[in-house]
Formats: C-alpha cells, structure tokens, sequence
C-alpha cells in the first residue's frame, strides 16, 4: 500500500490549492516544497482578483463571467484577504476611446454576479479626489469595481487549511527522482535527509520548473511546445496618492499598468511580463523593465516616477500556454495522463490568482475515477480566519482592538488583515505589549514570529518579512538582526 494517495510537487498557488481540495476530499496528500511556500511566481502576482479587462476586450465573455463568479467566492471564503477596491481608468485621447471604455465596463457590470459590488461609473476628476494626482489633461475618468488581494498570505492561508485536513507539508523538501509504476516511488532530500516516498498518484505543479521536473525528475515528455516561461515584473516606490483607488493605466502598446495602494506608505506598479531564459530561482528584473513601468506611470501621474524612486522591485516566473495567444495565460493549463499500468500523474501550471481555486478543483477532479471522494466543497468553505462577512472587516478591526488594548490601529488592521478571526492564535491572551515578548521593527513581536515558525512553516526572517508579511520594507537592519537571532533560538 502506498504512502499517500497523491503526492504533489511544488508549493506556489496551484500546488498548495490542490493540496487543500485533495485533502478536503479525503485523500492522504504530501506537497514537497524545496524552497518556502509561494517563495517563486506566487510572490510576484499582481495582487487582483477581477474578471480582466483585457479579456473581456478579446469577447471572451464566458471566461470573464467565471472569473467575476470566483471574484465573489474569494470575498467570501477569505474577507481577510480579498479586500474590495474601485478601480480607475482615466481617458486618454490616444488611447482606447472613452465610449469604448464606458461600453465595456457596463457589460462587466452585467457579467458580474448579481447583488455585489457597486457598479461602475463616469467621473470628472477636475472636481474629484481622484484626480488630484493626475496631469491636468485628463478631465474623465471611468470608476468599477473589483478586488485586491494579499497573494502571499493567500498561499499560507490554503496551505494551513490543507495541512489542518490531514495534508503533510514539508519545506525545503526536494524530489530528486520519481520511478513509474503502478505507483510513485519518489527519492526527496528533506532538510538533508534522503527519503522515499510512495504515492498512487503524482501532481507536478512546480511553476517555472515544470518542464525541468518532468524532464530530469519524472522522466516523462515536458509540456507541449507551445509552454514557455514567463517572467513578471512588479516596481514598489513611496505612496503616490492618498485614496484607496487603484489607477489603471492605458499604455501605448494597449497593456493595462496598475498602480495601487501598498503597505500604507508605498505604491505598488505593474505589471511587465516577458519571456525568460535561465535559472527560475535567480529571477531578476532588467532596467529595461524599471523604466518601462516608471514611464507608464508617467503618462499619467503629475509626480515624476524615476528609476532612482524605486525601492524594491519583485519579479517571479512562471510557465504558461501559448503566451502568444494569451488564451491559456488567464486559465492555466492542466494536463491528465493515466495510461494502462502506470500511476496517474496531473501537470498544472500558469493561471492567475482568481482562477486558482476552481483550476484546482478541476485538476483533483481528474482522479474522481482512481479513488473515492467526497464532493467538491471548497467554493463553500472558508480559509481559515475568513469566517465573516467580508463587509465586516472594519468591525473584526474595532474587535481586535477592543481585546487588545494595545494595538494601535495600523496594527489591528495589519494583524486582522493576515489572520482573520484566528488572531487569538498569535496573540492569545496577552494584556499588555510586553506579554508578546521581543518587538522587531513595527509591531512584530516574539509571539507572532513563533507563531508564524510552528504553524506557517516560517524558517528564515525573508520567509516573515516578505512572504508571510512586507515588514521587510520597513525594518531597519538592527531589527533584522534581531529577529534573525530571535527565529535561531526558536528553531
């Protein structure tokens, strides 16, 4: 008998969902992780869940109605973490035309679920907050709805589901071989130890490695050709504006550059998306690409955005289907080979964020005649700490804060923004700052690290200060080293 049921490779987004869907069902699920959780593509997504503009501009209604669909899914399963915003697009006369734009947006708001958000809207920004920051030739701006969501706590957050659904998680765990039988027999290096694994059936979601895993790991064919690896790049520079909109910008090669709110006091611009050649684990972004993305800006923000401003870039890689078209960049593509004989093995890769958790209900659903399970479930279940409404976010705030006099709050807010209803779990009954213990830059407390280093797999302080929060932006190097001493007497 096999170890486990299905064993998955790779930890980004759509590894970790399908953990989360497979072991909801009743399956013995192992995800092998080499890095930490969502350390590659899934950190640099571009922070939305919407139905996308751009494809709805290609007519494809369907795949945009789907996409609002889970759009609404998301705030309800995980309110903490899928936060509504109203997104801006100003006219501009050498762009798309201003009827164009007000046409398509209407037609969003019917594909949309009915009762959710506000619909969308015609402003005059020379009256309106919202044009404040813009160059003075735009005097109309169109004004919708969708959602922002935080993507590395996204991937924590399914992870932890799984993991409390009888899931086994194991970072910094490495397939270096997998032999085909009637079942999976893989060797892993975990944390330096060789092991071997058995599985019936085998999920490879390893992002920009998919092709190498299948062809040095798994020895099978890699994707068709039509698969490439696609590098997206992302700018962060101080706050650019005082509301909570996110601007969408029209470029001059017809892409859509957004730039919204970031941590409080930055700005957060993308995204560029180009091919990539190379090690997926040394992804960089080019200078090329810094300006591209400031110029974009520019076109529109009276404040000058140079490449001096930046204060971090992020840029991740992942695979994707006929990049070209861009039909199977927004779906993901997902690949089923169960011959005669031979263990079932799943390859699943590309797809965005709003379209992760029905790309991994589909994918599980592939083995529904290999094993017995339950029904689908997750579009009905929320992650943990999202088990409120998604319109009570500011009163979960007020609550915190009312339990924990001591927050201030920017602290509550950021706290409840990660952890939902489960903030207890970090802060348990503390009464005052001091019962946390050590503090590392802003707000980040001893109780919160070991929280985060015996229930979310945290291991290394980038793991805490870029993943699993961006405290990274703001802690000064001596608080750094703090928390690095901190986590290796924790550990």
């Amino acid at each position: 008998m096999a170890d486990y049921d299905l064993a998955i490779i790779g930890g980004g987004l759509n590894g970790v969902s399908v953990a989360r869907d497979a072991a909801g069902r009743g399956l013995r699920v192992i995800l092998l992780e080499q890095g930490d959780l969502g350390g590659a593509a899934s950190c640099a997504a571009p922070r939305l869940v919407h139905g996308d503009l751009r494809v709805l501009e290609r007519k494809a209604f369907r795949r945009v109605r789907a996409a609002l669909a889970e759009r609404d899914t998301w705030m309800r399963i995980a309110p903490h973490l899928v936060r509504p915003a109203r997104f801006v697009i100003p006219a501009h006369s050498d762009e798309r035309p201003p009827w164009l734009l007000r046409l398509g947006l209407l037609l969003y708001d019917r594909l949309a679920p009915p009762g959710g958000l506000p619909a969308s809207a015609t402003i005059d920004v020379t009256h309106h907050p919202i044009g404040n920051v813009l160059k003075r030739p735009f005097g109309t701006a169109f004004e919708y709805s969708d959602c922002l969501v935080d993507d590395s706590r996204l991937v924590i957050a399914n992870a932890v589901d799984a993991a409390e659904r009888g899931a086994t998680i194991h970072i910094g765990a490495r397939c270096v071989r997998a032999d085909r039988l009637d079942i999976w027999r893989l060797a892993v290096i975990d944390r330096g130890h060789r092991r071997v694994i058995t599985a019936r059936s085998l999920a490879n979601a390893s992002g920009a490695w998919t092709s190498s895993v299948a062809e040095t790991v798994l020895r099978v064919p890699p994707p068709p050709r039509g698969a490439a690896v696609i590098k997206m790049s992302q700018i962060i520079v101080r706050r650019l504006f005082e509301t909570d909109n996110v601007y969408v910008f029209q470029n001059r090669d017809r892409r859509l550059i957004f730039a919204s709110p970031y941590q409080r006091d930055f700005t957060l611009i993308g995204t560029v998306a180009n091919r990539f050649r190379g090690d997926p684990a040394a992804v960089s972004m080019g200078a090329d690409e810094v300006a591209y993305l400031c110029d974009a800006a520019n076109r529109y923000f009276r404040e000058r955005v140079d490449p001096s401003d930046v204060i971090r870039t992020m840029s991740g890689a992942n695979t994707v289907a006929h990049p070209a078209g861009r039909r199977l960049a927004r779906d993901g593509s997902m690949m089923f080979d169960a011959r005669r004989g031979k263990a079932p093995l799943l390859t699943i890769f590309g797809g965005d964020v709003t379209t992760s958790r029905l790309r991994a209900e589909r994918a599980v659903s592939r083995l529904t005649p290999f094993y017995p399970m339950s029904p689908r479930w997750t579009a009905d279940a929320a992650l943990p700490g999202g088990d409120f409404p998604w319109a009570q976010f500011e009163t979960e705030v007020e609550r915190a804060r009312e339990r924990w006099r001591f927050l201030t709050e920017d602290q509550a807010r950021r706290l409840v923004s990660a952890y939902g209803s489960r903030l207890e779990g970090v802060l348990g009954d503390a009464r005052e700052r001091a019962d946390l213990g050590p503090t590392f830059g802003e707000g980040l407390t001893g109780a919160e690290v070991r929280y985060l280093m015996t229930r979310e797999w945290a291991r290394f302080p980038d793991d805490i200060l870029w993943r699993r929060s961006k405290l990274g932006l703001t802690m000064r190097p001596a608080d750094r080293d703090a928390l690095a001493a901190f986590m290796a007497t924790v550990a």
